[in-house]
């Protein structure tokens, strides 16, 4: 699957940029600690924009293709922000000879982004997934840590209407 870069405006902080230096500054002595400083600036800002990488590139002496291709490469790491409810709906075998792809088309459609993507209010992200481990309840979609199963395409307004803060 290909992974989405942020439509989202870049928002970090000179905070999170201090931190960033920092990790930055303890591994730059060592090129091959290039993906532990992209684990750490995941951590620190939740997803690796272009902003942070060309952070890390630049202080960590590497071409900038050789970070977006590490963080495009490996699964761990997301190119966009995750919202505050994080959704996605599992498209392994049992789940989607019974429907999860019609319910994934159902929650782009309702929340007007693709897989990867993030809404514009931060609200909602969307991913899908291989297995979640429930195919007893196919089809199934998590949002967070919560399980819903046995889903039809009417069932997504409801969920959604659930995380309404």
């Amino acid at each position: 699957m290909v992974k989405k870069i942020s439509k989202l405006p870049f928002k970090g902080t000179p905070e999170q940029e201090e931190q960033l230096k920092a990790v930055i500054a303890e591994n730059c002595h060592d090129k091959s600690n290039v993906m532990v400083v992209m684990q750490k600036a995941q951590d620190i800002y939740g997803y690796l924009p272009i902003e942070v990488q060309l952070m890390i590139a630049e202080g960590m002496g590497v071409p900038l293709e050789k970070v977006y291709g590490v963080s495009t490469f490996y699964a761990q790491f997301a190119l966009s922000p995750k919202g505050k409810y994080n959704i996605s709906v599992c498209l392994g075998t049992a789940c989607y000879v019974k429907g999860s792809g019609k319910v994934l088309d159902k929650l782009k459609e309702e929340l007007g982004i693709d897989v990867g993507e993030c809404t514009n209010d931060e609200k909602f992200s969307l991913e899908a997934c291989r297995c979640v481990g429930a195919c007893g309840l196919a089809p199934v979609l998590t949002v967070n840590e919560e399980v819903y199963g046995r889903l039809v395409e009417g069932d997504v307004k409801g969920i959604l209407a659930k995380y309404a803060d």
